[in-house]
């Protein structure tokens, strides 16, 4: 239940295109075909352990671009 005092409206921040970006972190770890090999080995770690770090580097420096770019000021 919403009383008088609530107002519903849109939120302008929620419409920007560089929320699209955020599509790259979930999109290129469903690429099998970039991990699909033993080699080449980082620091002795088979290519699928150390994708997954830098998905997780990709996913955070993504999502801190959106931010910083979305914000208001």
């Amino acid at each position: 239940m919403t009383g008088p005092e609530e107002r519903t409206t849109p939120r302008a921040g929620d419409r920007s295109p560089w929320n699209w970006l955020l599509f790259i972190p979930i999109v290129v770890p469903l690429l099998t075909f970039l991990f699909n090999a033993d080699g080449p080995r980082l620091l002795g770690f088979p290519r699928f352990y150390w994708l997954q770090l830098a998905f997780i580097v990709l996913g955070v420096g993504t999502t801190t671009l959106v931010y910083q770019m979305t914000k208001r000021r």
